[in-house]
């Protein structure tokens, strides 16, 4: 039996899995790709810097429904571009801001409040 191409989901049910995500996940990245395959060089730096200080946090794949996702966390952050990491629910930033926060030796402890 052949389904028809997974088309991604739609603005509501991204919304609801961004809003999720948030809610119950201590650290979250919203990212291009997956831990093992990460799409795009922000990505995998985001990535690799978050684990350098937690083994356990959650990703969420956004290249199914990027517009979607762009929509959704852009209304949940006011930011636009992905990579998006947020902890206990705040949102903290994408790459460059991870970058500059391990820069000042805050990362671990920003990362640590979850």
């Amino acid at each position: 039996m052949d389904f028809p191409p997974n088309q991604g989901l739609d603005q509501d049910e991204v919304t609801e899995q961004v809003d999720e995500a948030i809610a119950e996940n201590d650290v979250v990245l919203f990212m291009k790709g997956t831990q093992l395959m990460p799409q795009c060089g922000y990505s995998r730096k985001a990535l690799g810097l978050i684990s350098q200080h937690r083994e356990e946090f959650e990703t969420v794949d956004v290249l199914e429904s990027i517009d979607e996702y762009r929509q959704a966390l852009s209304a949940q952050s006011g930011w636009e571009t992905i990579p998006q990491t947020y902890v206990d629910g705040e949102f903290v930033g994408g790459s460059d801001i991870l970058e500059e926060l391990q820069e000042q030796g805050e990362l671990a402890e920003t990362l640590d409040a979850a």
